[in-house]
């Protein structure tokens, strides 16, 4: 199944081409299981989830850690039936999608429960579109419980809930909203944008 992320870096400072340019290099140890294309918009990252997330967290948290304020926005899809399947994609992770509802969310605060400690603070805020399936709300309204237990969790907002927390628990909880929702085989997009160092008022 195909599954990836357009995703744009936006440092807010005079120097956001070394911001980006340093920051690049946080995604090394992921290239080898990472298709990379790279446009004058976006970036686009094809390849399983369990890579995909923390190649995104730690650029994220590489272009933040210094204290610029930074945003990267993202669009995420997996099982689009326009794109043909590509095997760096290949992933265990949608095996377990045939279980119940209350197991599955189980199974993904326990995830959200051991992410690693980054050591960057971050909110975010995110929608999850569950395409073509007659339950769709289900799936949604089951996510949206996850994401309310996961501890990362600030408030709904309107098309979106926002989230907050150290970038390993934030993106973390993101993959889980992701992977644990919708069919294994179906489509299943996010729509993301998180932030760091933000000068307004939390």
């Amino acid at each position: 199944m195909f599954s990836g992320a357009q995703i744009s870096l936006y440092p807010m400072t005079g120097d956001f081409v070394g911001v980006i340019m340093n920051a690049l290099g946080a995604l090394d140890p992921y290239r080898e299981r990472l298709r990379i294309e790279t446009d004058d918009v976006s970036t686009l990252l094809v390849g399983p989830p369990e890579v995909l997330f923390p190649a995104m967290r730690d650029l994220f948290s590489a272009a933040a850690r210094d204290g610029t304020h930074c945003v990267l926005s993202a669009t995420i899809s997996r099982g689009c039936p326009g794109e043909p399947d590509d095997a760096i994609c290949q992933s265990n992770l949608f095996e377990g999608q045939a279980a119940p509802l209350e197991e599955r969310r189980a199974s993904a605060l326990t995830a959200v429960q051991d992410a690693p400690d980054i050591g960057v603070f971050g909110v975010a805020q995110l929608s999850l579109y569950v395409m073509g399936q007659g339950h769709h709300m289900d799936e949604i309204y089951g996510c949206i419980d996850f994401l309310k237990q996961s501890g990362t969790f600030e408030k709904s907002k309107h098309f979106a809930t926002k989230l907050n927390g150290d970038t390993g628990a934030l993106f973390a909880t993101i993959e889980q909203a992701f992977c644990r929702f919708g069919p294994a085989e179906g489509h299943v997009t996010i729509d993301l944008t998180v932030s760091a160092n933000s000068p307004s008022a939390r």
